[in-house]
């Protein structure tokens, strides 16, 4: 398992290197792109600090991100009706018409990289990555 773990870290480094590469052209980095996906698979509008969590990442680096894009004009803050001070994330046109532009360029780099690679495999590979994950996530709620 540790073997795997480490693999994990460096094809997550190479991943997030060639995803900066891959939407640079948009005024995005992987990060930024992750963030944009995150809103727009949301069933709704969220605060930041549920977008930390869905996201497994801190809130503060997350904020950070937020405010970068919502000065970039991609995402805006609207009213929280349950909570005033922790305002709802939205995405705006401009930010799901990047979303939409980075995921049109992810679609032919991600079936380079399939290439060549089973079928049965990557889905075992996505059985076993869901389950670390879970995992990790059960511990950090205990």
């Amino acid at each position: 398992m540790s073997d795997l773990v480490l693999e994990i870290f460096r094809a997550s480094a190479r991943l997030l290197t060639a995803g900066d590469r891959l939407v640079a052209e948009l005024g995005l980095t992987s990060a930024r792109w992750q963030l944009l996906g995150t809103i727009v698979y949301a069933e709704r509008a969220q605060p930041v600090s549920w977008i930390a969590r869905d996201m497994g990442a801190n809130r503060q680096n997350v904020q950070r991100i937020v405010n970068d894009l919502v000065n970039d004009g991609l995402l805006e803050f609207q009213p929280n009706p349950h909570h005033r001070r922790a305002q709802l994330v939205v995405l705006t046109e401009a930010g799901r018409e990047a979303f939409d532009l980075a995921m049109n360029l992810q679609t032919p780099w991600i079936n380079e990289l399939a290439e060549g690679a089973d079928i049965d495999a990557i889905q075992t590979t996505h059985q076993v990555l869901n389950h670390l994950r879970n995992r990790l996530e059960d511990d950090q709620a205990d």
